[in-house]
Protein backbone atom coordinates (compact mmCIF):
# COMPACT_ATOMS: atom_id res chain seq x y z
CA UNK A 1 0.00 0.00 0.00
CA UNK A 2 1.29 3.75 -0.78
CA UNK A 3 2.58 5.68 1.93
CA UNK A 4 1.00 8.79 1.84
CA UNK A 5 2.70 12.56 3.28
CA UNK A 6 0.67 15.34 5.29
CA UNK A 7 1.61 18.30 4.79
CA UNK A 8 4.43 20.48 6.61
CA UNK A 9 3.21 23.50 8.86
CA UNK A 10 2.87 26.46 6.93
CA UNK A 11 5.11 29.27 9.17
CA UNK A 12 6.69 31.73 7.09
CA UNK A 13 5.82 32.00 3.61
CA UNK A 14 6.81 29.39 1.13
CA UNK A 15 9.93 30.90 -1.03
CA UNK A 16 8.26 28.91 -4.62
CA UNK A 17 4.81 30.17 -5.16
CA UNK A 18 5.26 29.60 -8.45
CA UNK A 19 4.45 25.58 -8.60
CA UNK A 20 2.11 24.37 -6.21
CA UNK A 21 0.32 21.11 -4.68
CA UNK A 22 -3.34 21.07 -5.44
CA UNK A 23 -4.79 18.88 -2.88
CA UNK A 24 -7.80 17.20 -5.01
CA UNK A 25 -10.37 15.14 -2.03
CA UNK A 26 -13.09 14.59 -4.55
CA UNK A 27 -13.58 13.86 -8.23
CA UNK A 28 -10.37 15.19 -9.54
CA UNK A 29 -8.35 12.83 -6.97
CA UNK A 30 -8.28 10.81 -10.98
CA UNK A 31 -5.88 12.14 -13.45
CA UNK A 32 -8.39 11.14 -16.20
CA UNK A 33 -10.77 13.70 -15.11
CA UNK A 34 -8.41 16.09 -13.93
CA UNK A 35 -7.16 15.86 -17.25
CA UNK A 36 -10.47 17.61 -19.01
CA UNK A 37 -9.44 20.69 -16.56
CA UNK A 38 -6.25 20.73 -17.80
CA UNK A 39 -6.58 20.09 -21.92
CA UNK A 40 -10.68 20.63 -21.89
CA UNK A 41 -13.23 18.65 -22.95
CA UNK A 42 -16.39 16.41 -21.81
CA UNK A 43 -15.74 13.56 -19.13
CA UNK A 44 -17.28 10.29 -20.69
CA UNK A 45 -20.79 10.33 -19.78
CA UNK A 46 -20.21 14.32 -18.16
CA UNK A 47 -22.99 16.71 -18.03
CA UNK A 48 -20.38 19.76 -18.54
CA UNK A 49 -17.61 20.65 -21.35
CA UNK A 50 -14.72 22.04 -19.51
CA UNK A 51 -12.78 25.27 -21.44
CA UNK A 52 -9.48 23.63 -19.80
CA UNK A 53 -6.35 25.37 -18.45
CA UNK A 54 -3.99 28.43 -20.35
CA UNK A 55 -1.13 26.13 -20.12
CA UNK A 56 -2.68 22.13 -20.76
CA UNK A 57 0.52 20.12 -19.61
CA UNK A 58 -0.23 17.27 -17.32
CA UNK A 59 0.95 17.80 -13.51
CA UNK A 60 4.95 17.80 -12.92
CA UNK A 61 4.02 15.17 -9.96
CA UNK A 62 1.21 13.13 -8.03
CA UNK A 63 1.44 11.70 -4.59
CA UNK A 64 -1.60 10.48 -2.00
CA UNK A 65 -1.91 13.31 0.68
CA UNK A 66 -3.23 13.04 3.66
CA UNK A 67 -5.17 16.41 4.88
CA UNK A 68 -6.46 17.23 8.48
CA UNK A 69 -9.78 17.70 8.76
CA UNK A 70 -13.08 16.49 7.70
CA UNK A 71 -14.53 15.03 4.27
CA UNK A 72 -18.42 15.39 3.95
CA UNK A 73 -21.13 16.13 1.19
CA UNK A 74 -23.47 18.47 1.23
CA UNK A 75 -25.51 20.39 -1.45
CA UNK A 76 -26.76 19.26 -5.26
CA UNK A 77 -24.26 18.34 -7.86
CA UNK A 78 -25.67 19.46 -11.42
CA UNK A 79 -23.09 17.06 -12.78
CA UNK A 80 -23.83 14.19 -10.70
CA UNK A 81 -27.08 14.82 -9.39
CA UNK A 82 -26.57 14.54 -5.51
CA UNK A 83 -24.53 15.62 -2.66
CA UNK A 84 -21.04 17.09 -3.24
CA UNK A 85 -17.31 16.33 -1.66
CA UNK A 86 -16.93 19.51 0.75
CA UNK A 87 -13.71 20.04 3.16
CA UNK A 88 -13.87 21.18 6.62
CA UNK A 89 -10.32 22.00 7.27
CA UNK A 90 -11.87 22.84 11.02
CA UNK A 91 -13.35 19.58 11.79
CA UNK A 92 -11.54 16.73 13.43
CA UNK A 93 -10.56 13.73 11.28
CA UNK A 94 -8.36 12.94 8.01
CA UNK A 95 -8.97 13.73 4.90
CA UNK A 96 -7.49 11.56 2.43
CA UNK A 97 -6.54 13.59 -1.38
CA UNK A 98 -4.14 13.49 -4.17
CA UNK A 99 -1.60 16.35 -4.80
CA UNK A 100 -1.03 17.17 -8.03
CA UNK A 101 2.43 19.44 -8.56
CA UNK A 102 0.79 22.41 -11.49
CA UNK A 103 1.81 25.62 -12.16
CA UNK A 104 0.11 28.49 -9.96
CA UNK A 105 -1.48 29.67 -13.30
CA UNK A 106 -2.87 25.71 -13.83
CA UNK A 107 -4.04 25.82 -10.19
CA UNK A 108 -6.06 29.34 -10.64
CA UNK A 109 -7.87 28.11 -14.10
CA UNK A 110 -8.66 24.78 -12.30
CA UNK A 111 -10.06 26.93 -9.32
CA UNK A 112 -11.76 29.33 -11.77
CA UNK A 113 -13.99 26.18 -13.40
CA UNK A 114 -14.83 24.97 -10.29
CA UNK A 115 -16.23 28.08 -9.32
CA UNK A 116 -18.48 28.17 -12.21
CA UNK A 117 -15.84 30.95 -13.81
CA UNK A 118 -13.75 31.75 -17.05
CA UNK A 119 -10.25 30.47 -16.70
CA UNK A 120 -7.70 33.04 -17.60
CA UNK A 121 -6.85 35.11 -14.56
CA UNK A 122 -4.00 33.85 -11.84
CA UNK A 123 -5.92 34.14 -8.40
CA UNK A 124 -4.21 36.29 -5.80
CA UNK A 125 -2.92 33.40 -3.58
CA UNK A 126 -1.31 35.79 -1.10
CA UNK A 127 -3.85 35.90 1.67
CA UNK A 128 -4.52 31.72 1.83
CA UNK A 129 -0.52 31.50 1.77
CA UNK A 130 -0.10 33.74 4.95
CA UNK A 131 -3.44 33.18 6.67
CA UNK A 132 -4.23 29.74 5.82
CA UNK A 133 -7.28 30.59 3.97
CA UNK A 134 -8.64 32.59 1.80
CA UNK A 135 -12.28 33.55 0.71
CA UNK A 136 -12.92 34.91 -2.67
CA UNK A 137 -16.79 34.75 -2.62
CA UNK A 138 -20.34 33.34 -1.48
CA UNK A 139 -19.76 30.46 -3.12
CA UNK A 140 -19.23 26.79 -2.46
CA UNK A 141 -15.70 26.39 -4.12
CA UNK A 142 -15.23 29.82 -3.52
CA UNK A 143 -12.93 29.46 -0.33
CA UNK A 144 -8.85 28.43 -0.70
CA UNK A 145 -7.24 26.93 2.18
CA UNK A 146 -3.55 26.25 2.63
CA UNK A 147 -3.46 22.89 4.86
CA UNK A 148 0.66 23.34 4.55
CA UNK A 149 3.74 22.70 2.46
CA UNK A 150 5.03 19.64 0.76
CA UNK A 151 8.21 19.71 -0.13
CA UNK A 152 8.88 23.67 0.20
CA UNK A 153 5.87 24.91 -1.89
CA UNK A 154 2.53 25.41 -0.90
CA UNK A 155 -0.68 23.08 -0.79
CA UNK A 156 -4.05 24.46 -2.04
CA UNK A 157 -7.61 22.90 -2.40
CA UNK A 158 -11.41 25.00 -2.21
CA UNK A 159 -14.27 24.30 0.01
CA UNK A 160 -16.97 26.07 0.88
CA UNK A 161 -16.82 29.14 3.63
CA UNK A 162 -19.02 27.60 5.65
CA UNK A 163 -18.18 24.79 8.33
CA UNK A 164 -19.65 21.40 7.81
CA UNK A 165 -22.01 21.55 10.37
CA UNK A 166 -23.61 25.21 9.48
CA UNK A 167 -24.80 23.31 6.64
CA UNK A 168 -27.78 20.54 5.50
CA UNK A 169 -26.29 17.45 4.67
CA UNK A 170 -27.18 15.94 1.46
CA UNK A 171 -26.39 11.96 0.05
CA UNK A 172 -24.24 11.61 -3.04
CA UNK A 173 -25.29 9.31 -5.97
CA UNK A 174 -23.96 6.19 -7.32
CA UNK A 175 -21.73 7.11 -9.97
CA UNK A 176 -20.37 9.60 -7.78
CA UNK A 177 -19.67 7.41 -4.71
CA UNK A 178 -18.39 4.76 -7.26
CA UNK A 179 -16.08 7.84 -9.01
CA UNK A 180 -14.54 8.79 -5.75
CA UNK A 181 -14.03 5.23 -4.56
CA UNK A 182 -12.37 4.57 -7.72
CA UNK A 183 -10.01 7.67 -6.98
CA UNK A 184 -9.00 6.41 -3.30
CA UNK A 185 -7.87 3.03 -4.92
CA UNK A 186 -5.84 4.73 -7.61
CA UNK A 187 -4.13 7.12 -5.55
CA UNK A 188 -4.08 6.04 -2.25
CA UNK A 189 -3.79 1.97 -3.24
CA UNK A 190 -7.00 0.67 -0.57
CA UNK A 191 -8.89 -1.96 -1.71
CA UNK A 192 -12.55 -1.27 -2.13
CA UNK A 193 -13.72 -2.41 1.22
CA UNK A 194 -11.36 0.12 2.87
CA UNK A 195 -12.67 2.94 0.45
CA UNK A 196 -16.64 1.84 0.66
CA UNK A 197 -15.78 2.29 4.97
CA UNK A 198 -14.27 5.60 4.73
CA UNK A 199 -17.08 7.02 2.31
CA UNK A 200 -20.03 5.60 3.86
CA UNK A 201 -18.91 7.39 6.98
CA UNK A 202 -18.36 10.58 6.06
CA UNK A 203 -21.62 13.39 7.06
CA UNK A 204 -23.82 13.30 4.55
CA UNK A 205 -23.15 9.70 3.37
CA UNK A 206 -23.53 7.83 6.62
CA UNK A 207 -27.10 6.48 7.49
CA UNK A 208 -27.64 5.99 3.68
CA UNK A 209 -24.93 4.30 2.14
CA UNK A 210 -23.23 0.86 3.56
CA UNK A 211 -20.60 0.15 2.88
CA UNK A 212 -21.54 -2.58 1.45
CA UNK A 213 -23.66 -1.03 -1.10
CA UNK A 214 -20.28 1.32 -1.60
CA UNK A 215 -17.93 -1.52 -2.53
CA UNK A 216 -20.45 -3.27 -4.50
CA UNK A 217 -20.96 0.11 -6.89
CA UNK A 218 -16.85 -0.14 -6.91
CA UNK A 219 -16.86 -3.92 -7.59
CA UNK A 220 -19.62 -3.43 -10.36
CA UNK A 221 -17.49 -1.08 -12.18
CA UNK A 222 -14.29 -2.92 -12.15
Amino acid sequence: MTVPRRPEPLGARPADVHRVWYAAYGSNMHRERLTFYLAGGRPPGGARTYPGCRDRRPPERSLPLVLPGLLYFATESPVWRGGRAFYDPDAGGETPAHAHLLTASQFSDIAAQEMYREPGVDLDLAEALTRGRARLGPGRYETLVCPGLLDGRPVLTFTAPWRSDEVAKRPPSAPYLRHLASGLVASHGWNAERAARFLAGRPGAEGRWTPEAVAELVERSG
